[in-house]
């Protein structure tokens, strides 16, 4: 069965998880383009964890970010960035209504055991017109995970954690998805790495990601099994990532996506 509670990301801030997770001009980009239209700077970086998409958006854009998270250890890596943090549920935020121009929530999501309810929240806290950017991988983006493939109890868990396009539309209405398409690994999240499965391979060797650290405690057998098969099959020449169903979904939805939201009124 998935296992829907918090991930501890305790030992991943002390794992060298700053290091690989640099704010991406990838996923910036896309960003920047659903914040322009902010009505001020105030910025709450919700599931922000060490910072570094808040300071690269405080840097580029003159945004006042604060960077609010459940982990305490990530946190303390943001406030070195010279950020302010809080700690807190994204479920239930510790501000009132209208608190903040611009919400965002990048790639925390499937984190949270209510994502309905970090949504919620999220649009509870902006200012009417402000803009709300939510960055991550969609249900619809299970071909484009092709790792899914060679850890099969990780499609239940993926399935029963990340929302539809529809499903997020409905909580956004009138919300456009910005499809991401990863020119750059600066942030080296499995949606950048998936484009390159010899480093796939190589992140799961590491438990690089929480992907894989999730499956070193969950089911340590598939993962081993499972990064052998991948090792054999790139060994004799496989691609998975040009899959034919890998290329048309990458194609229409991007290897990720920034969902992005205008509060009425």
């Amino acid at each position: 069965m998935a296992r829907l509670g918090r991930f501890d990301y305790g030992r991943v801030a002390a794992g060298g998880y700053d290091e690989t997770r640099a704010a991406s001009a990838s996923v910036l980009e896309p960003l920047r383009e659903c914040l322009s239209a902010a009505p001020g700077r105030r910025l709450a970086d919700v599931g922000g964890g060490t910072g570094n998409y808040a300071a690269a958006l405080r840097d580029a854009d003159g945004f006042d970010p604060l960077v609010i998270d459940v982990s305490e250890e990530m946190l303390q890596r943001a406030g070195a960035k010279g950020l302010d943090t809080c700690v807190a549920d994204a479920e239930a935020l510790p501000f009132a209504d209208g608190s903040f121009d611009a919400v965002t929530m990048i790639s925390m999501l499937h984190h949270v055991p209510d994502w309905r309810a970090a949504l919620a929240e999220a649009r509870r806290i902006l200012k009417p017109g402000g803009r709300l950017a939510h960055k991550g991988f969609l249900r619809d983006h299970a071909p484009v995970w092709w790792p899914l493939g060679y850890f099969p109890s990780s499609r239940e868990w993926f399935e029963a954690t990340h929302p539809s396009l529809d499903e997020t539309l409905a909580e956004l209405p009138g919300a456009r998805a910005i499809p991401i398409r990863f020119a750059d690994l600066e942030d080296a999240s499995m949606a950048a790495l998936a484009r390159h499965p010899e480093l796939v391979l190589q992140a799961g060797r590491e438990r690089r990601t929480a992907f894989f650290i999730r499956l070193e405690r969950d089911a340590p057998d598939e993962l081993r099994r499972g990064l052998e098969r991948l090792e054999s099959d790139l060994a004799a020449g496989g691609q998975p990532q040009l899959d034919t169903e890998v290329v048309a979904t990458r194609d229409r939805l991007g290897d990720a996506v920034v969902v992005c939201w205008a509060k009425p009124g």
